[in-house]
């Protein structure tokens, strides 16, 4: 699987400290590393396909003070899809009307009809991207929580769905398996988190409930839905074994 981290914030904080406790756990989440800067009109997105802790890229960035008010980051652990830079997250997409959605996701979609025609369209060959596609084509004009909490509902029957998306200024958080996404809350700010990357602070996110976060405050909380995610050990490694044949 993989980790995920983000960052909501009134203001612009230093994430030094926080990206390098992230980044060590690529140890074992080695296939791929990315950010996203979120600040301005445009996502900056830094990503490639190898171990952040031998990513002389992030060495170099991460020597100089990194201030953020909405970040995403990412490492993998690849199930689904080779390990190259079309399938390293963060993925970026515009919808019809020219806004920017970014995801990253960690999880597994085993199967869904809503995504599996995105197959034939999109540039790599993850699942995660295919969330994204069907998110950017969903999107309407206004207020995107519902449309964004009704994919999140359909998608998540027998599958793994935990994610940071960023669009139109919000950051929108959900998770469907136990003590998998935790979240640090302080003065303007809120850290998100697979595993808490500091001995205190954090807790468990709310389980199978979209969150819209903007400038670091919960804005919106959806309905929970029933679909948690049981990890099951046959069905990932027929995964393993279906990709390690492509």
């Amino acid at each position: 699987m993989c980790e995920l981290f983000g960052v909501s914030a009134d203001r612009k904080i230093r994430i030094n400290d926080h990206l390098r406790a992230f980044f060590a756990g690529s140890a074992e989440h080695r296939h791929g590393w990315g950010i996203a800067l979120l600040d301005g009109t445009e996502a900056e997105i830094i990503k490639e396909p190898v171990k952040a802790l031998d990513s002389l890229r992030i060495k170099t960035a991460l020597e100089n003070d990194i201030y953020s008010s909405c970040l995403m980051a990412h490492i993998r652990q690849a199930t689904i899809g080779d390990v190259s830079t079309e399938n390293t997250h963060p993925f970026v997409r515009s919808d019809r009307y020219g806004r920017e959605w970014v995801l990253v996701h960690n999880g597994t979609i085993f199967d869904s009809p809503y995504l599996n025609g995105y197959r034939y369209t999109q540039e790599g060959s993850t699942d995660s991207e295919r969330i994204l596609l069907h998110i950017a084509e969903r999107m309407v004009e206004g207020d995107n929580f519902e449309v964004i909490e009704s994919i999140v509902r359909n998608i998540t029957p027998g599958n793994k769905v935990n994610l940071l998306l960023y669009g139109g200024g919000s950051l929108y958080v959900h998770k469907n398996e136990p003590r998998t996404l935790f979240r640090k809350t302080g003065e303007g700010q809120v850290l998100f988190a697979t595993r808490p990357l500091s001995p205190s602070g954090w807790e468990e996110i709310p389980q199978n409930t979209l969150l819209e976060y903007r400038d670091g405050k919960l804005v919106r909380e959806g309905i929970r839905h029933g679909n948690t995610y049981v990890h099951d050990e046959e069905k990932m490694r027929l995964i393993y074994v279906d990709h390690s044949m492509l």
